[in-house]
């Protein structure tokens, strides 16, 4: 029995001592990951929806309307939000000027915007099995599913479950307006 413990303990002291080099070797010319030991290997953390849209390139004017309206901080924040996110060919489909009016009224940019947003993490499956869904500015939007496939009021949903840290997004061929007070 002493033997055995006293084996276990040697091992236990190898292994330290093995481990101890790895972490000396931190300090060598040579980062390649091929030489990295485990415990200097980085785990890529997942990116925040805004992190998501930037990156992804096909989003450039929903990142500045967000940017914008001052939303940048929440859509980055813990959430879990579901983002109905419109492309950059959304955006160019709106009529003339539109645009430009909404990032000039940034109180109707953020009804706009928080009209695509709906409080938790839902995956499109939990999506396609509702009829409507409350966004976070306070109205609702219609889903229904036919032969065009899933559409989101008048937006067709072009792809879905991109997972973020803080949420999920779908992507919508359309910008979706909510109804806008007087």
């Amino acid at each position: 029995m002493k033997f055995k413990t006293l084996t276990s303990a040697a091992l236990l002291v190898l292994a330290m001592s093995i481990m101890n080099v790895g972490y000396a070797s931190d300090c060598s010319s040579d980062s390649s990951p091929a030489t990295k030991t485990t415990a200097q290997v980085e785990v890529a953390k997942p990116m925040t929806i805004v992190e998501t849209a930037v990156s992804a390139g096909s989003f450039k004017t929903l990142v500045a309307a967000v940017e914008a309206a001052g939303l940048v901080e929440t859509l980055s924040g813990e959430g879990p939000f579901t983002v109905f996110a419109p492309t950059d060919d959304a955006f160019a489909a709106l009529p003339e000027g539109a645009l430009e009016a909404l990032l000039k009224d940034k109180e109707a940019l953020t009804s706009v915007l928080t009209y695509h947003v709906v409080s938790g993490s839902l995956d499109a499956e939990k999506v396609v099995g509702q009829k409507t869904l409350e966004t976070v500015n306070g109205q609702s939007f219609k889903i229904t599913v036919g032969e065009d496939g899933v559409m989101i009021n008048n937006a067709r949903v072009v792809s879905t479950d991109i997972v973020c840290s803080n949420g999920v997004v779908h992507v919508i061929d359309a910008v979706i307006l909510p109804e806008m007070e007087g």
